[in-house]
């Protein structure tokens, strides 16, 4: 498959192809199409395939898409609640680009909607600054950095060497050494978050701002803006990242990514208690079903399931049973989060 399909399955709109049409490893093809043929897949909810690509492109010498490989590994176990696991990955993923170089990135896109109202920058050495040291201190160990997954052989030797200072080429989707360490900090965001951590989420996703300004990393930014301001009881905040999110996806043209910011901006109106969060979630399932991205469709179908008490017990049996499918076509890294989980509805395994 081309690259220019690749992309649009991956970042953009895409055509209505079977996940079957998808080359997976083909020898010969170029690790920029097989880490887009990785985001695909994962997207579909095919996280064992995914992984399979994700594995040896995290081998590879070019360290940008190594990095990319390991956050959007990462990215899947997060999908599941395997946070721990994930902020491993991230913080080997951010070794890879460079953790200390933050240079002023080029504005071609939209702003990121992730500021610090609150200060928050500190000095490095505080233990949860989320300094540079700190936050990738998990990623020391390679042998550990995909706790229950294959062990990969990915070398700790942080490789930013190899791109230096180099911004690279700014290409529109991010695909480039900014991107990378916008993905890998906003992941390592999320994933502090998640483990209890507000303070050093919110510093991280300023730093991620500060990476990189463009599209994808204002969305997922937004995203992550969005939920430190729930985690944080500040409901009423979370709305407007969130909005903006979903704002840039549309004007961008990135249906996976309009998907999620509509589930995000849904689930902060209702914690608002503002109006049109069923709407939202409605269409967002909707397209999530009509394009395959099964990733988000038992979330969709979740969420919704909470606020359409009327039909619940429908959305919650379709969220039960795409992830069930979804799960058997996963590795075995995967299985075990979903197994130990919280957010996974019971019987989806």
């Amino acid at each position: 498959m081309d690259e220019a399909t690749l992309t649009a399955l991956a970042f953009g709109d895409p055509p209505l192809i079977g996940a079957r049409l998808l080359s997976g490893d083909v020898p010969g093809t170029p690790p920029r199409q097989r880490l887009l043929t990785a985001i695909v897949l994962g997207a579909r909810g095919r996280y064992a395939a995914a992984t399979t690509l994700l594995d040896r492109l995290r081998r590879e010498p070019d360290p940008v898409v190594a990095s990319f490989a390991g956050s959007t590994l990462a990215s899947h176990r997060r999908q599941l609640g395997g946070h721990a696991a994930a902020r491993k990955l991230d913080g080997a993923a951010l070794l890879l680009v460079g953790a200390g170089a933050y240079g002023a990135q080029p504005d071609s896109g939209p702003g990121h909607p992730t500021g610090d109202p609150k200060g928050a920058v500190r000095h490095p050495a505080d233990p949860d600054s989320a300094g540079l040291p700190t936050a990738v201190t998990d990623a020391a160990d390679p042998a550990s950095a995909d706790p229950g997954g294959a062990r990969t052989g990915a070398t700790p030797v942080d490789r930013s060497a190899a791109v230096g200072t180099n911004r690279a080429s700014f290409e529109p989707d991010g695909l480039d050494v900014a991107g990378a360490r916008a993905d890998a900090l906003l992941g390592l965001a999320a994933d502090n978050l998640a483990l209890g951590r507000l303070g050093a989420a919110r510093r991280l996703a300023v730093r991620a701002a500060q990476a990189d300004r463009r599209w994808r990393a204002a969305v997922r930014g937004g995203w992550v803006a969005a939920e430190i301001e729930l985690a944080d009881g500040q409901h009423a905040n979370a709305v407007a990242p969130a909005r903006r999110a979903l704002e840039i996806a549309r004007v961008r043209g990135a249906r996976r990514h309009a998907v999620k910011s509509a589930i995000v901006l849904g689930v902060a109106l209702t914690a608002a208690g503002e109006e049109g969060a069923l709407e939202l979630l409605g269409v967002a399932l909707e397209e999530a079903e009509k394009y395959e991205l099964h990733s988000l469709t038992w979330v969709a179908a979740q969420v919704t399931a909470d606020l359409d008490t009327g039909h619940a017990e429908r959305y919650r049996f379709r969220s039960r049973e795409v992830l069930h499918a979804v799960l058997r076509q996963a590795d075995p890294c995967v299985m075990r989060i979903a197994r130990e989980s919280p957010w996974v509805p019971a019987g989806a395994g």
